[in-house]
């Protein structure tokens, strides 16, 4: 087997074709696919610019959020310790008040009590009065009239009597 040797009109009118074609390619092809990938390179670094401003702004919301959250839990921490001060305040009013009427109730049924007893004593002291009164008329009748029927007299009326 033998080695091909090309002559110089081959490697000539090669080289001439492979430079046209090149400079053909330059012209038709190279431009339009170079501004394609220059192109498509400037398209990546915006849209990772725009993903590294969008992660910050994440971010930052994020980080509003959690500072909305920590306010929000303390207004709702302050809130409920309000609404305790407020019911203890509540109970504790309500018990002074009770204790008020109670003493109010006990004061006005002491009074009545003590009402009825005078006027219970008071009708006693009239009873006996009545009484005493009854019994020193008939003494005095009885002994104007004679001794032996005034003693049988008192002890008839002491026997008679009750006292209520």
């Amino acid at each position: 087997m033998e080695l091909v040797k090309p002559g110089f009109g081959l490697v000539f009118w090669t080289a001439l074709t492979f430079i046209f074609l090149l400079l053909l390619l330059r012209k038709l092809a190279w431009k339009p696919i170079l501004g394609a990938v220059s192109d498509r390179e400037q398209s990546i670094k915006d849209a990772l610019a725009s993903a590294e401003e969008a992660k910050k702004e994440m971010q930052n919301l994020q980080a509003d959020n959690e500072n909305l959250l920590k306010e929000a839990r303390a207004e709702r921490e302050s809130m409920i310790k309000d609404a305790r001060e407020v019911k203890v305040k509540m109970i504790d009013e309500a018990k002074t008040e009770a204790q008020a009427e109670a003493a109010k109730i006990m004061e006005q049924a002491k009074a009545a009590i003590e009402s009825e007893r005078n006027a219970a004593v008071a009708d006693l002291k009239k009873q006996v009065a009545d009484l005493s009164v009854e019994i020193a008329e008939k003494v005095v009748k009885g002994e104007l009239a004679d001794k032996g029927k005034q003693a049988a007299l008192v002890d008839k009326l002491l026997s008679e009597t009750t006292l209520n």
